[in-house]
């Protein structure tokens, strides 16, 4: 598989199936050091969010890329995902959000903006009013997209529960789920979903935070398909999920590691080796991020 792989959204706009994401990377020096070298390395796509409280980091860092000719790159180049942070639900909050992501990012523009969760800060989870604020939020996010701000916009962390509710007023069907997906969260009809209405779907938490690495949980499918390869065991749940067409974003803390990433999209798994790693999914189970089962 090619190294600059691009996936079709449903508005025509192509985003690119491989991208650096910066969860919990708060160090601003050494976050634009690996944004620097994952652009030297062949990373388009930088995912972000208002929750995660770096979009500054990745604004500096982007500029500095895009004033030195020696990587080659500007700002159409590279797509950038931000997010709508549960603070902010709602009409005018969205529209306040998003102009902070502008500024903090140094764009006058934005790729890809995402409610980041269902629910609104401040009330239950399951308080049926998280529905009416979230039709606001995405109100304002469909004026912003006809306005060109924001290239593309999307949803993460909905069910199919939240997306059904949100189809029925949606004027622009939303180009993108992004949700924690990986071989111990098998959601397979939350993604059935998504293809039905042509939504592509992108998975967070791709290397299950490690678990299935670090001796947490033992799968010898998954030690199995990484011999055969010759690849890493993080390669190999990262291929898994790229040959479905998925989207993936995963961090990493070294230049050697955002390589070693990279590099899986060079892998070619048969259905013998993925169905391997779905059959994982049959005796163990884990969930990192909060269920939006629980989300009204």
């Amino acid at each position: 598989m090619s190294l600059d792989r691009t996936i079709l959204l449903n508005n025509g706009v192509r985003i690119p199936i491989f991208g650096f994401g910066t969860f919990k990377m708060t160090d601003k020096e050494e976050l634009k050091q690996l944004i620097k070298d994952s652009i030297k390395i062949g990373y388009r796509h930088i995912d972000t969010a208002t929750m995660y409280q770096n979009e500054e980091a990745i604004g500096e860092a982007l500029e500095e890329v895009f004033n030195d000719p020696s990587y080659g790159v500007s700002r159409k180049d590279i797509w950038i995902t931000t997010k709508l942070c549960t603070d902010d639900q709602g009409y005018e909050g969205t529209y306040r959000s998003v102009a902070n992501s502008l500024k903090k990012l140094r764009t006058d523009y934005i790729d890809l903006y995402l409610i980041h969760w269902p629910y609104t800060s401040g009330r239950e989870r399951s308080d049926v009013s998280n529905k009416e604020t979230r039709k606001e939020s995405w109100k304002a996010l469909e004026e912003l997209y006809e306005k060109k701000t924001l290239r593309a916009i999307g949803v993460s962390n909905f069910y199919i529960q939240h997306m059904e509710d949100l189809l029925t007023y949606a004027k622009v069907v939303p180009a993108i789920n992004q949700c924690e997906y990986h071989p111990l969260l098998f959601i397979k009809e939350e993604v059935e979903n998504c293809k039905k209405h042509g939504i592509a779907f992108e998975a967070y938490r791709s290397l299950v935070a490690g678990k299935l690495l670090d001796g947490t949980f033992n799968a010898e499918q998954l030690d199995e398909v990484a011999k055969k390869h010759g690849v890493t065991k993080a390669q190999v749940l990262l291929a898994w999920s790229l040959n479905r067409d998925i989207i993936v974003i995963p961090k990493a803390s070294s230049e050697s590691r955002l390589r070693q990433n990279f590099e899986s999209q060079t892998i070619i798994l048969d259905q013998e080796d993925m169905e391997k790693i779905d059959s994982i999914s049959k005796t163990m189970n884990a969930r990192i991020t909060s269920d939006p089962n629980t989300m009204a």
